[in-house]
């Protein structure tokens, strides 16, 4: 499956699951789009940092091919834990998508690279790199659990995640 470019619509997937309460979790509107693509989906890697972009830079630099990284970097806006140089890693290993409860730097690369990426906002302070942090664990921000191999759905109108896939690839 591509996950980058399968079909669906995030409007279409509440209206078909809102009579089946708890197939579905949609995320407050807190982000924004910052990356090339607006709409894609996958499988969810989590992080949990602060302040702290080495788990970040670890993560991406791994096959992310059919995932979406989710950073909950505790909703702060000091420094930025995704760059261009991050995005563009993230995009050649095949990531799909990066969430960030935190800010990002590069804005204007980040937006021509073929992934997706939303954040809370901008900042051109850099993070340290002190590998602080935790890796795969459910992670919680914007109403929403992102739980580790749960599939996340993101496009223009926002953000939803189920624990099962709801769209398969068209042929």
């Amino acid at each position: 499956m591509n996950f980058a470019t399968t079909d669906f619509a995030t409007t279409d997937l509440c209206d078909e699951y809102e009579e089946r309460p708890g197939v579905i979790q949609v995320a407050q509107p807190l982000l924004r789009h910052f990356g090339g693509r607006q709409k894609f989906t996958g499988r969810i890697a989590t992080l949990k940092v602060f302040e702290d972009n080495q788990l970040v830079r670890d993560a991406v630099a791994e096959d992310g091919t059919g995932k979406v990284l989710v950073v909950d970097g505790g909703g702060s806006l000091r420094s930025a834990l995704v760059g261009d140089v991050l995005a563009k890693k993230a995009a050649d290993n095949g990531w799909a998508g990066i969430i960030v409860f935190g800010a990002i730097r590069d804005s204007a690369v980040v937006g021509t690279l073929p992934l997706g990426v939303m954040a809370l906002g901008l900042i051109p302070q850099r993070s340290p790199k002190k590998g602080e942090g935790a890796r795969d664990l459910p992670v919680r921000f914007a109403d929403v659990s992102f739980t580790p191999g749960h599939y996340l759905y993101a496009d223009e109108d926002g953000i939803l995640v189920a624990a099962t896939r709801l769209v398969t690839e068209h042929a």
